[in-house]
């Protein structure tokens, strides 16, 4: 039998979920109704976004050697792995990372939220642009216009001089070879066709002088030419941003400031960080089953 302090606490407890479950569904009918009413959308996706289709999102360093233990065993975390010095100190261990990764990504698969996004937003009057932090190409390989995407970080498909003696970027069509024991790349390693320097992904590393930016920043001057062109028309502008966290926060200040900018409706779908601003419809949910939610009969 259960004492009156038991009975009490599941009470408050049964009626603290009720309340939450009714205040999930009101935001999910508001973002419905937002989805409704909207002339364009603009996608914001940080590592979160991807987890659905499998992909690691390398959560703290515990996340990260769950995903690669061998690194684990030689006390690197992500931090100390994503850094340029690798490639000229040891160009095997930083191509041993960054080739892993860029398999996977090669092999993975979008899921079915990609597809649900990029058919709403082909339906809209003023159409639809993404705003990613991810690497991984997802976007692209998904079907989305690479001339509607911009890659704020850059990408694992795309190289640049690790020196860098030039400012050329050239899509990455080699792929090392890399032992899943040590985490080494083996064998040849892609090179620099000006110098014969190792090659190395086109993406903003910590610590990193050398990132060539120039493909990232004309992909942000498409995004502003199309924010410029929604903002003329005064058209109903809402932002969906799945899995953007706060450590690196760039996917969640672009969407706030358009927020504000544009007086758009931010979405933020987050399983742990849907906060923000006022006026911000926070669904903390996994990506998929948000848009399973928000697209399913909208």
């Amino acid at each position: 039998m259960k004492t009156v302090e038991q009975t009490g606490y599941d009470v408050i407890t049964e009626d603290t979920q009720m309340k939450d479950d009714n205040r999930m569904i009101e935001t999910i009918t508001a973002a419905r109704d937002a989805l409704r009413g909207a002339q364009a959308l603009l996608i914001g996706a940080g590592a979160g976004f991807g987890v659905d289709s499998g992909l690691p999102d390398f959560r703290g360093s515990e996340g990260f050697w769950e995903a690669y233990p061998p690194y684990k065993n030689l006390g690197l975390d992500f931090t100390s792995l994503a850094n340029p010095r690798f490639f000229k100190t040891d160009p095997a261990v930083a191509w041993g990372f960054y080739g892993h990764r860029q398999a996977l990504y090669r092999d993975t698969m979008p899921h079915a939220g990609f597809t649900m996004l990029r058919e709403f937003g082909e339906s809209l009057s003023r159409g639809s642009f993404v705003f990613t932090s991810n690497v991984d190409g997802q976007f692209k390989k998904a079907g989305f216009s690479a001339d509607s995407i911009v890659e704020c970080h850059g990408t694992i498909h795309h190289l640049q001089c690790s020196a860098p003696c030039t400012d050329d970027i050239w899509p990455a069509t080699f792929s090392p070879r890399v032992n899943e024991k040590t985490m080494r790349a083996e064998g040849s390693l892609p090179q620099c066709p000006r110098c014969g320097s190792v090659a190395r992904p086109n993406i903003l590393m910590f610590g990193d002088r050398g990132w060539i930016d120039l493909r990232s920043d004309a992909q942000e001057e498409r995004l502003d030419r199309w924010i410029s062109s929604v903002a003329r028309a005064r058209a109903r502008l809402v932002i969906m941003e799945f899995g953007a966290g706060k450590t690196i926060p760039s996917v969640r200040v672009k969407s706030e400031e358009l927020q504000s900018a544009l007086g758009a409706t931010l979405i933020r779908i987050n399983p742990r960080e849907s906060d923000g601003p006022e006026g911000t419809l926070s669904l903390p949910m996994r990506s998929l089953e948000a848009c399973k939610a928000l697209f399913t009969n909208t």
